[in-house]
């Protein structure tokens, strides 16, 4: 089988060809070709050591030299656009002694060294267009069967780097492939080093995984002893029942449903992963025996920001989905007024609300079926609601204002406190009454704010 690479990484397979190297693309970009898909990252491996690429190759960055990687920087025919390409020296790992990084790396003149130290056999193949596909060890054979394997000894890959072990469950997650037995077993035996892996690496795997088209798949990482240590909260979820008519899964398996039926944004798929984490300390049972969780989107949102900063998720991410889960329920059980939906959506942010619709409609989506004509009635109120709003250009912000500071300045006002505060009043006026929108109205009103103000 032949694959069709990009200008660059041929390039410089032939340039190291011509200075008497192997060269090979090798790991995820093999990987992808075989399967149909356009890789993200075209990573190549030599027998050449890091100072001999330098002196082949112009245009170099020191990317990590230690471990033997270099950058090289290439500029396409006719293209002014920079690709970036990591090119590695074969290479054999040293001892690892934080479930993380080997202590030392040493360089060999061999392919099969090198790719013996790969995590998973579908990871560990190369190519060049010379010796076409180089898989010793069955990866192949793995991605026809759709199968999550490690290279060699399980326990020994996942001993060497415990991120291999979150790693497996992401790759069966966006691939939809099974995880071998061994491979299994050993997840199971290991999964308590991954105490010992950075929140920010862990943050990257577990994005992939819930962002994958099967988020379901975090049930085998549940099942598997991962979520204990990286994300606690949902081990709660999924041991905490929920007699009530709206439901007929659990707080943890209503989650997962939610998840499919929500596009796989990292914000829409965090929001509902943990729009009801609140729901295990919320729950209350009745003399009926049916469960209550009264509160819980606060709780959920609290809960939530403590779990992605733990994370280290960006603080744009975090603030979104935070008011993301707030909010999930807003609106429902009740016939909404304009004026309290104008109110609602000043809260919630304007630019958000579609984002909320998604997240409600996966909710519902995750819900037994009871009254679900009502509720999706319900979100449909808010939709029309909105789209009114949006129609009429009704102020839900300050900048919606027919006037600003700089008209209250005209009036006297000095800048500073005084003209957020009689904004916000013309803002919370106009909000209760989209028709007061007009700049004389508001002229006079301000005056009228203003002489208030300086009588008391």
């Amino acid at each position: 089988m032949n694959i069709d690479m990009p200008y660059g990484a041929r390039c410089i397979i032939e340039e190291l060809n011509k200075h008497g190297f192997e060269a090979y693309i090798v790991g995820g970009c093999v990987r992808d070709c075989l399967l149909g898909k356009i890789p993200n990252d075209w990573d190549i491996t030599t027998d050449a050591k890091p100072e001999q690429m330098k002196e082949i190759f112009r245009r170099t960055v020191d990317t990590g030299i230690q471990h033997g990687t270099v950058t090289v920087l290439i500029y396409p025919p006719g293209s002014d656009k920079l690709e970036t390409y990591e090119v590695t020296t074969y290479r054999v790992d040293g001892v690892y002694e934080d479930h993380r990084r080997p202590k030392d790396v040493t360089f060999t003149s061999h392919l099969e060294e090198d790719l013996k130290r790969r995590d998973f056999t579908i990871n560990a193949m190369a190519y060049n267009d010379e010796a076409g596909i180089v898989d010793i060890f069955g990866g192949m054979d793995d991605l026809d069967n759709g199968i999550i394997r490690c290279v060699g000894i399980a326990d020994e890959r996942f001993d060497e780097d415990a991120l291999r072990i979150l790693r497996a469950v992401r790759f069966a997650a966006q691939l939809d492939f099974d995880i071998c037995k061994d491979t299994e077993n050993a997840i199971s035996t290991h999964a308590k080093y991954l105490k010992d892996i950075s929140a920010e690496r862990i943050q990257v795997e577990l994005t992939k995984l819930i962002t994958s088209n099967h988020p379901e798949r975090l049930v085998d990482a549940y099942k598997l002893g991962l979520t204990s240590i990286i994300l606690p909260e949902l081990d709660k979820m999924l041991e905490t029942k929920q007699n009530n008519p709206y439901h007929k899964f659990d707080v943890g398996m209503h989650t997962i449903e939610a998840m499919k039926n929500v596009p796989a944004t990292k914000i829409l798929r965090y929001a509902v992963l943990l729009h009801d984490s609140g729901k295990p300390d919320c729950k209350t049972t009745d003399k009926k025996g049916i469960d209550h969780f009264y509160n819980h989107p606060e709780k959920s949102s609290q809960i939530a920001r403590m779990v992605l900063r733990r994370l280290k998720l960006d603080n744009y991410t975090i603030e979104a989905v935070c008011r993301l889960v707030q909010y999930h329920d807003y609106g429902m059980g009740s016939n909404m007024s304009p004026k309290t939906f104008r109110n609602f959506l000043a809260k919630l942010g304007r630019e958000n609300f579609s984002d909320f619709i998604a997240v409600r409609k996966a909710d519902i989506a995750g819900q037994s079926g009871y009254n679900s004509d009502k509720s999706l009635a319900q979100v449909r109120r808010l939709e029309e609601l909105y789209e009114k709003a949006m129609e009429e250009e009704q102020a839900i912000y300050i900048s919606d204002l027919k006037i600003g500071g700089k008209e209250l300045i005209e009036l006297g006002l000095k800048p500073g406190k005084e003209i957020g505060y009689i904004l916000n009043k013309l803002l919370d006026e106009v909000i209760d009454e989209p028709s007061a929108n007009e700049k004389e109205y508001l002229i006079k009103r301000a005056k009228e704010l203003i002489a208030n103000s300086k009588k008391e």
